[in-house]
């Protein structure tokens, strides 16, 4: 059963079984067809609802604006076996064998596609009227909150909760959002452009408290270090997440120092016939010279390709995975793009004016752009993005003038 058995990876007594009924889950039941597996493929979910997409639960779901978000999937016309409420405990990997509390689930190839589990706030956890934003059950615990005007405090001031911030005050909620470092978005952006952003939520009617941490949470409170007590009909924790890969102790995968799965270039793990994608995978990237792990949306759906059609076509496929991360934010009216990865050393040029609608900023490591965030402006990201992919050098005159098309800056 090992990987180097190309010349029956797509017989038709091979199994993939695919941990995990995500997004990442999902795409690669349905690139493996797509791509020509004749054996079987089972897709364990650990939630008893039908796989569904997640950003519209911070949006449509939770407003009660629409009642789900299946994905549009017909697994049996596919002939993958969709097992829900089979939560895994453990993996075997010597005898190829997944457990999970409704018994063992034998393999040929396994794909771990566990996603990312949210991070509680501590002594948190069994307070009434604590929610976290993560599954359909949580928007839907969250929408009758939201439709009676309560006071909410949102924890956390990341793509998360200014996403919740933007519903509650739609809904007519009274929102003050708590962030304990001294802008939002600290771990994704430098202070020059969060502080921007920060004025967003002024704007929307909600309360930004920065450098504000939480000592505890009471029913109906929340109290901060400073011994502020604010009042709290409902308070959400948007504070960060982490691979779901708990259950793999003891099995001998190599994780990595954050937790994630560590895969290759291919996305395999350091086990025969075992692979990772999406939220719970981090990879090697050769464009940033370093290990990325995306929990983003686009990640989920790009990787399952490359997973896919290492499984079908084995030695054959020596497609390496090396995207240009992507993601996007609605919140507070505006749409908001990222692409790229950048690090503090990368030089900052700005497109516009920051304290308008719309305006871009990018990353350039040397001259070359690596990164870009797009507020209000589509073409931006959209042009940005197919640069970084081809690793083009920027005009920076050119680059920081708004009325310039972004692709007219490549030298």
């Amino acid at each position: 059963m090992s990987e180097h058995r190309n010349d029956t990876q797509t017989s038709h007594d091979r199994r993939v079984v695919i941990v995990g009924a995500g997004m990442a889950g999902v795409q690669t039941a349905v690139a493996l067809r797509e791509q020509g597996w004749q054996g079987g493929v089972t897709l364990l979910g650990a939630e008893p609802h039908p796989p569904y997409d997640r950003p519209p639960l911070s949006k449509a779901v939770l407003l009660g604006k629409a009642e789900g978000s299946a994905f549009e999937v017909d697994f049996a016309s596919l002939g993958i076996d969709l097992e829900l409420g089979r939560e895994v405990t453990g993996l075997r990997a010597g005898e190829h064998v997944v457990d999970t509390a409704a018994g063992p689930v034998p393999y040929d190839v396994l794909v771990i596609a566990t996603g990312a589990h949210p991070v509680l706030l501590p002594g948190s956890e069994d307070v009434p009227g604590v929610h976290l934003l993560r599954t359909l059950d949580d928007a839907l615990r969250l929408r009758p909150v939201l439709a009676g005007q309560v006071d909410v405090v949102a924890v956390g001031a990341g793509w998360i909760g200014a996403e919740f911030a933007t519903a509650a005050r739609e809904a007519g909620c009274r929102v003050t959002v708590v962030e304990a470092a001294d802008r939002p978005l600290a771990g994704a952006l430098p202070a020059e452009v969060a502080a921007y952003m920060a004025a967003w939520y002024a704007d929307s009617g909600a309360r930004l408290l920065t450098g504000a941490r939480v000592a505890a949470v009471e029913p109906g409170a929340v109290v901060l270090a400073d011994g502020t007590r604010l009042p709290a009909g409902a308070v959400v924790v948007g504070i960060g997440a982490r691979p779901a890969t708990a259950w793999l102790a003891g099995s001998g995968i190599e994780l990595a120092p954050d937790r994630s799965v560590a895969t290759d270039a291919r996305l395999k793990t350091s086990l025969p016939d075992v692979y990772a994608v999406g939220d719970c995978a981090s990879f090697p990237s050769a464009r940033y010279g370093e290990r990325l792990l995306v929990h983003h949306w686009d990640n989920a759906l790009q990787g399952p390709r490359t997973v896919a059609g290492h499984i079908v076509h084995g030695a054959a496929e020596d497609a390496l995975y090396d995207p240009v991360p992507y993601f996007w934010s609605e919140q507070f009216g505006r749409f908001v793009q990222y692409a790229g990865h950048h690090g503090d050393a990368d030089e900052l040029v700005w497109r516009g004016d920051p304290a308008g609608a719309a305006w871009t900023v990018c990353w350039l490591r040397g001259d070359v752009l690596v990164a870009l965030l797009a507020v209000g402006r589509p073409r931006d990201l959209a042009q940005g993005r197919k640069l970084i992919e081809r690793g083009a050098a920027l005009d920076r005159a050119k680059a920081a003038n708004a009325s310039v098309p972004l692709k007219s800056a490549a030298v």
